[in-house]
Order: C-alpha cells, then sequence, then structure tokens
C-alpha cells in the first residue's frame, strides 16, 4: 500500500487492536522492525491509523498508507492523514533491542545515543526536507490535496525496560524539543506508544472488555 487508502476508522476495532498491541508487548521482549513490528501493524489499520491522532490537526483518521512513497527512496512505514483538513502524520519504525537507544561505549559513564536511533531520527529529518522541496510541485498536490498541509513526524524505537531511568529523562527531552522546521518530532519507545494511545483511548473506551 505505496499510495493513499480510503479508511472508515472503527473505533471497536481500534480498541480490540489496542488489546492485540498490548498481548504484542508482553509477548515479545525485542522486536525486529520487518519480522515483527511491520507485519503486526499492517494487519490493524485501525489501529495504525490512531496513530495520527499525534497531530492535533487530524479528526478523521480517513487516509493510511503503509510504506507510503513521498519520492524516490523517501518512504514512510505509515502515513495517516485526513482528507478534510489536509493534516498528516508520518512514522517511522525502528528496532526494538536494548542497544536501540542508547548503547555503552568503552568505560565512559554516560551512554551514547544509539545508531538505530540516529538512523530513525535521520529518515524523518530526510522527509520534512523532500517534503518543503516538493511543496509548490503539482505531484505534491496530488499526494495531499493541496499545498497547505499541516504534519507531525514520530519515530518508535526500543522500548522502555531497557532504559534508564536517567536515559529516559535524556530521551523525553529530546522528544519534547524536537523542533524541525517548525514541525514537532516525537521520539516513543513501543510502550509509551502504546501508553500515549491507550491514555487517548480512554476517553471512548466501553465499560466492557472488548473481546478478541
Amino acid at each position: 500500500m505505496k499510495k493513499f487508502e480510503a479508511l472508515k476508522f472503527d473505533l471497536n476495532q481500534c480498541l480490540k487492536e489496542m488489546t492485540e498491541f498490548k498481548i504484542f508487548l508482553d509477548t515479545k521482549l525485542e522486536l525486529n522492525e520487518k519480522e515483527d513490528i511491520l507485519p503486526f501493524f499492517k494487519q490493524r489499520a485501525h489501529l495504525s491509523a490512531f496513530i495520527g491522532s499525534f497531530n492535533p490537526n487530524i479528526s478523521s483518521y480517513d487516509k493510511i498508507a503503509y510504506e507510503f512513497d513521498l519520492w524516490g527512496d523517501f518512504r514512510t512505514d505509515i502515513a495517516v492523514g485526513d482528507s478534510q483538513f489536509n493534516a498528516y502524520c508520518f512514522i517511522e519504525f525502528e528496532e526494538a533491542k536494548p542497544n536501540s537507544v542508547f548503547r555503552k561505549v568503552g568505560n565512559k559513564s554516560t551512554t551514547e545515543w544509539a545508531p538505530r536511533f540516529e538512523h530513525g531520527l535521520s529518515q524523518l529529518v530526510d522527509w520534512f526536507y523532500k517534503l518543503e522541496d516538493q511543496r509548490a510541485t503539482r505531484e505534491f498536490r496530488n499526494k495531499f490535496g493541496g499545498e497547505d498541509v499541516t504534519y507531525t513526524g514520530i519515530l518508535v524505537v526500543g522500548r522502555s525496560f531497557f532504559i534508564s531511568g536517567e536515559d529516559q529523562s535524556r530521551l523525553n527531552w529530546r522528544s519534547d524539543k524536537m523542533v524541525l522546521n517548525s514541525v514537532p518530532i516525537l521520539c516513543l519507545t513501543f510502550d509509551e506508544l502504546y501508553e500515549r494511545l491507550d491514555n487517548r483511548l480512554k476517553l471512548f473506551r466501553p465499560t466492557h472488555e472488548v473481546d478478541i
């Protein structure tokens, strides 16, 4: 699905898929991007679409694409859109292993940012560069319905229990302060992604449990 497809968002289905997300995280400690993460989300369009809620301008999750082709080699893992307000959220997944976000180097007491984290962040930087570079083109208007669009980028990498308290503070600070060309970039672990989405869904969650 390298182009946007229409989606009629179903809240009950999203709640079901969130329950499956929790089981997925509880079942596997380490996650590989291609073997675990991408196949899981590709089978759960409503959960994937709800990640778009991180863009406050998205109110209707009615466009979704996997491995969305921006231009050439620039491709997002998931792209979510609101066709009415031309608002988008672009998501990059990276692996979730002990050294995915921080790594110990030599005898240094302070960990360094891991190559996998920096690689994922660089992907988003390149996306934003290409979006601005192509904004005035006909192809951009065809892809996004016009030039006047808003978008948010999200990097999801690692697991929270692999990260120390001090390093988690560093990750939180970087995520809170990360703005590129006036566009926010969120950096979350897979556990944080679940927790934040779950908090949003609590506003809509029925009192009974969702059957799976």
